[in-house]
């Protein structure tokens, strides 16, 4: 239905249906570029079509990727088969561990979404208070036209229009940051992981997380934690994949309970321009034209 609002996470979804086809389909013995035609052919995503196309002009499958990557989420599966190549790892594993992460992507942004749910419906509705007030005031028997025409009545309106604004746009900027989506948490564990899975050290694993990174134009992944989670392997001889997985999948975790918590405070947040701007402008659009139109009234009736 034209219009009609996309579903949270159905991007993620989306891209993470097409990382799977992939990774069972390159595990059937499929060459990359067969797996990337026959998604195409099937219609998984629109980026495998344009994938296929750009596959005609360029060396490898993973170039292709990047040319066509739009979305950091399409970038880090680019980078995830850079640092397969790179490192000898199986493409299936990687495109497997990449579609696990675009899934909790979807699923915090649904969460996330569900959280939002309220306070936005709230900030959409608190934002025309002021007008339906004003609308209130002239069914009650307000002469507004009146009211503008004085000096206090058109300061009195001219501040009422200039406070809802304000709070209209103060409370949007308060929603807008609430949805604001960080990097996929856990990246860089999981860029280790694909790495250390082809048979590379861990020096060697981190260093192509860093060099695919950056090659694909994402911005510099903070690896401090996974090199403390590299450190603690080394010392204790345990498989350091294993930890950088159970690592990442923490870190999502976290991300997801910050993005629930961040919606859940905005409800206190919109409490800030409710006070400084809707209320005032609702006292100045519907309260004082009344107010000025009964004291006109008065001084007529006395003359």
């Amino acid at each position: 239905m034209p219009g009609r609002r996309k579903q949270p996470g159905s991007d993620a979804d989306a891209l993470a249906g097409l990382v799977e086809s992939l990774a069972v389909l390159l595990d059937a013995g499929l060459t990359p570029r067969s797996a990337w035609q026959a998604s195409a052919a099937d219609g998984v995503h629109p980026i495998a079509v344009a994938v296929v196309r750009s596959a005609q002009l360029q060396t490898s499958c993973a170039q292709a990727l990047l040319e066509e990557a739009d979305t950091d989420e399409v970038l880090a599966i680019a980078a995830a088969w850079q640092v397969a190549e790179q490192s000898g790892a199986p493409l299936g594993h990687a495109l497997r561990t990449v579609a696990e992460t675009l899934r909790e992507v979807a699923e915090a942004e649904r969460e996330t979404d569900v959280a939002l749910s309220g306070p936005r419906a709230t900030a959409r509705l608190v934002s025309w208070l002021p007008l339906a007030g004003a609308a209130m005031s002239v069914a009650l028997g307000a002469d507004l036209v009146r009211a503008v025409a004085s000096a206090p009545g058109l300061i009195a309106v001219g501040g009422g229009a200039l406070l809802m604004l304000c709070g209209r746009l103060w409370m949007r900027s308060l929603v807008k940051r609430a949805l604001v989506r960080s990097a996929m948490a856990g990246s860089a564990e999981e860029l280790i992981a694909i790495g250390l899975a082809g048979g590379a050290s861990a020096g060697a694993a981190l260093d192509a997380s860093r060099r695919a990174t950056a090659a694909v134009g994402l911005p510099p992944l903070d690896d401090r934690a996974a090199q403390r989670v590299l450190r603690l392997a080394a010392s204790a001889g345990a498989p350091a994949a294993e930890l950088l997985t159970a690592a990442a999948r923490q870190q999502r975790r976290v991300a997801r309970a910050d993005a629930r918590r961040a919606a859940t405070t905005l409800g206190v947040r919109l409490m800030l321009p409710l006070g400084a701007c809707v209320l005032p402008s609702f006292l100045l659009l519907a309260v004082a034209p009344l107010v000025l139109s009964l004291l006109s009234s008065t001084t007529a009736v006395f003359r």
